[in-house]
């Protein structure tokens, strides 16, 4: 599964200030303004582009935009120009030296993976050799002011035809927030989301969700907390998934070994790669453990590739590849992935399949630095 090398001579990252369509309120807090870096890779024979998922702050990870432009330029960027020549399969081991900061990472490898494949003139499907044109769209709905609202968001998205509803859940607005939905739509595919916002002390609380019949209840406990997690999921019928938690394919293998889940959500930006998100799906794959595609409120840059990672056999449950319009008035390429009968189409066009809008991205740009050989 490897692609046609290049000659890397320069990388422009750019700081994007996108507003968004509504408020997105998790456990960490409220955004009403995604900040994310997008890296364009130069080469002499055309460009790609990569998307770095940090936000603004380091609540959901470690990683912010700051330290992430920070290490980039300082560090990561320069490694790759002075490897000048390269595979993306090459560009983790390059990079392999800095330790963590595994969303630039990704964003790097997706740049230079793009703008091999169209040197190659193939979609990144193609590449990853995916059997479906299109895959199943949930939505992640964030926390609203009480569960009618709650009602009010969900039954909007079910009416535009989204397969699959996530809710974010937090101590103080879970089993009342899960009640509502499930009283008010019946038995729709449903799942929660803590994001690492509980205790093994809440054990009981997080049981009278077994109630509701969910999908699963993704990342109920911190990302450290595996052996936690395995005890925590003997005590639930609701399937146990994590997300903060598999930050590898090792990482996804000792969980699977201790049996802290038997769901796994994958989010190349988290794992360090779109390479590596498919070493675990490959792991899951032979584990007869399902996954799906997280999302990180991506533009049209990774919202275009998580599509044609999502589209892989083994991603059984639908993910978080929304339409672009869930988050965005305007996204910054020409053609934002849209919502057909519950379903996003996988792009065919050579590397991403995505054009820039160049007006719109500049537009959005609050910060812009290019280093070069």
């Amino acid at each position: 599964m490897d692609s046609a090398p290049i000659t890397l001579d320069g990388v422009e990252l750019r700081v994007l200030h996108l507003p968004l369509v509504a408020p997105f309120t998790t456990s960490f807090g409220t955004e009403t303004v995604r900040e994310v870096i997008v890296a364009r890779a130069l080469t002499p024979d055309g460009d790609g582009w990569g998307e770095i998922v940090t936000s603004a702050a380091p609540l959901y990870s470690s990683e912010y935009t700051q330290g992430a432009w920070d290490v980039a330029l300082r560090w990561m960027i320069p490694a790759l120009l002075d490897a000048h020549r390269m595979r993306p399969a090459e560009v983790a081991g390059i990079l392999e030296p800095f330790v963590g900061h595994r969303m630039v990472k990704a964003g790097l490898e997706l740049a230079v993976l793009d703008a091999s494949l169209r040197l190659d003139g193939i979609s990144f499907g193609a590449h990853l050799r995916v059997t479906r044109d299109r895959v199943p769209s949930g939505v992640s709905v964030g926390i609203q002011r009480d569960p009618a609202a709650l009602v009010d968001v969900v039954g909007g998205y079910l009416d535009d035809g989204y397969a699959r509803i996530k809710i974010k859940i937090k101590p103080g607005r879970d089993v009342d927030d899960t009640a509502a939905v499930r009283e008010a739509f019946g038995a729709i595919a449903l799942q929660v989301d803590a994001n690492s916002a509980y205790t093994l002390a809440d054990a009981e609380v997080l049981a009278e969700l077994d109630r509701f019949d969910l999908l699963l209840i993704e990342q109920p406990l911190q990302e450290d907390d595996l052996v936690d997690h395995a005890t925590l999921a003997a005590r639930l019928r609701t399937p146990v998934c994590l997300d903060e938690s598999i930050v590898s394919r090792k990482a996804a293998a000792d969980a699977l070994a201790l049996g802290s889940a038997s769901v796994i959500n994958i989010k190349a930006g988290r794992v360090g790669g779109y390479l590596e998100a498919v070493a675990i799906h490959d792991l899951c794959r032979e584990a007869g453990i399902p996954v799906w595609c997280g999302g990180m409120l991506e533009t049209g840059i990774g919202r275009a590739a998580n599509a044609a990672l999502a589209a892989l056999p083994g991603f059984a449950l639908p993910g978080d590849v929304s339409a672009s319009n869930r988050f965005y008035a305007r996204d910054i390429v020409r053609d934002p992935i849209v919502l057909e009968d519950g379903h996003v189409r996988v792009p065919t066009g050579p590397g991403l399949g995505i054009d820039m809008d160049s007006v719109a991205l500049d537009d959005v740009t609050v910060a812009r630095e290019t280093l070069r050989r």
